[in-house]
């Protein structure tokens, strides 16, 4: 099947060429590591994710690089006000939005680099853009790319008349141009941070190590220098024109064929950030919603629309995937599986076409309607096909690997768990004693509890509601 893209830079769906036949080099923007990681880390995350999985179902070799930001003025402001060192704050968050990745299903990435472990290669793309004469160096030692030597600086974004209001903010009385921006900030003294460089004492500007590890890990030489680039939709500009403009100016190179950006996490419609102070921290959302849960309602939305948080709506989302659990407590199989070819197709397809979600989640919902109509008339010759079907729901979007008991367990204590199964074990007794009245009292009472139990011929069962 074709995939189509939605390309950020042409603004319209395209269809998806590789650089190289049956390979896909991604590099995807990963977070700065001074603090937690809200929803929108986790919404471009699980995003990416999904592209990625998706292109490997497609049939080509996936390549995918995630970088960390362990260098950064909000990291000293950090270290600084916690009086910890920057290797013990960049650590422990990187290791914090690892295990929040993995518990939210998201695959660890290929390449992993940092930016203080790519110093080489940042060294190596400033000298470039030296020597080509469009960067240059301040006389308090700081670097800048100058922008008015990149006739097609703009092209990615579009916003150069924003760059103005920008470099406002950015302003430095040694920069030639208000619109440059740093590639080398010299070591200021005490309370800054230093890498001894060829250029002197200092530390990367941010723009610069996306470009620098692009370069070490991923790029060919041709045309193009990777597949497919992804972010926010809030690092189109000014950091992704950067990216570009760098690559572009040292290397006469376009950065990525395919640009691919997810829209925002908003809170009562506002951007979530951390600078306004309403980050929805992934870790407090774990505290209240299990991982799965929470990746099936940050991807059931088109990933380059908005999503604004809302509870009521995760609560509906929980009910879709639900039904797909209630489909796998319904079988119990452990032969050879099948995919029905028409789902897959239809599936596929949905997801081919730039992430449908809707579309993909509508074949989804018709699957699980008739399979339990199959399951109803008793078609065990169909367990083969809806088992398939339901792993390769699960190979894609990253659902569904749960025992079913487990998932309607969830949010259940072990102490609760033990006070639950005696009382079904009283209620049992009561049963068998023919006191009717006191079972339907213990019923009642899980009820309350907002637990259900279910009488089968294997026992009685029970789940959260």
């Amino acid at each position: 099947m074709q995939i189509k893209i939605y390309d950020s830079i042409q603004k319209e769906k395209v269809e998806f060429s590789p650089i190289t036949e049956g390979e896909v080099r991604f590099y995807v923007c990963g977070p700065t590591v001074y603090d937690d990681s809200h929803l929108g880390h986790a919404r471009s995350a699980i995003v990416f994710d999904l592209w990625r999985r998706l292109l490997r179902e497609n049939g080509f070799k996936v390549i995918f690089a995630k970088n960390f930001t362990d260098i950064d003025d909000k990291i000293i402001n950090k270290s600084l006000q916690n009086g910890k060192s920057i290797e013990e704050i960049t650590q422990t968050y990187t290791q914090r939005y690892l295990d929040e990745m993995q518990t939210l299903l998201v695959e660890r990435a290929d390449i992993e680099p940092k930016a203080t472990q790519s110093l080489e290669a940042i060294f190596s793309l400033i000298q470039k853009l030296l020597d080509k004469g469009y960067a240059y160096k301040t006389p308090n030692g700081d670097i800048y790319l100058s922008v008015h030597k990149d006739k097609l600086y703009g092209s990615l974004s579009g916003r150069i008349a924003d760059l103005e209001n920008l470099s406002r903010i950015q302003n430095s009385e040694q920069k030639e141009d208000n619109k440059d921006f740093a590639l080398w900030k010299s070591y200021k003294g005490v309370g800054d941070v230093g890498y001894d460089s060829p250029f002197g004492k200092g530390r990367p500007g941010w723009h610069i190590e996306c470009s620098a590890m692009i370069d070490a890990h991923l790029a060919y030489k041709g045309k193009y220098a990777i597949d497919i680039h992804g972010g926010g939709a809030d690092l189109l500009f000014p950091h992704h024109e950067n990216e570009a403009s760098q690559t572009r100016c040292a290397n006469d190179q376009t950065l990525a064929k395919y640009w691919i950006h997810n829209g925002f996490v908003t809170i009562n419609g506002e951007k979530m950030a951390k600078s306004l102070g309403n980050s929805f921290f992934i870790k407090d959302a774990l505290k209240h919603y299990d991982g799965e849960i929470l990746r099936f309602y940050l991807l059931s939305t088109h990933y380059r629309a908005g999503l604004n948080f809302s509870e009521e709506d995760l609560l509906a989302c929980k009910k879709r995937l639900d039904k797909i659990y209630r489909l796998k407590k319904r079988i119990n199989f452990t032969g050879n599986q099948e995919i029905c070819p028409s789902f897959k197709e239809a599936f596929l397809g949905a997801l081919n076409d730039d992430l449908n979600i809707s579309k993909a989640l509508s074949v989804v919902d018709d699957f699980i309607s008739q399979a339990n109509e199959f399951l109803d008339s008793k078609l065990h010759d169909k367990i083969p096909l809806i088992t398939g079907n339901l792993s390769f729901i699960q190979k894609l979007l990253g659902i569904g690997s749960k025992d079913a008991q487990t998932y309607f367990q969830l949010g259940i204590t072990q102490e609760e768990k033990e006070h639950i199964e005696n009382l079904i074990q009283e209620r049992l007794e009561a049963k068998k004693t023919k006191n009717y009245q006191k079972a339907d009292a213990i019923r009642q009472d899980l009820a309350t509890r907002g637990i259900s139990i279910m009488d089968t011929p294997n026992g009685c069962v029970w789940e959260k509601q």
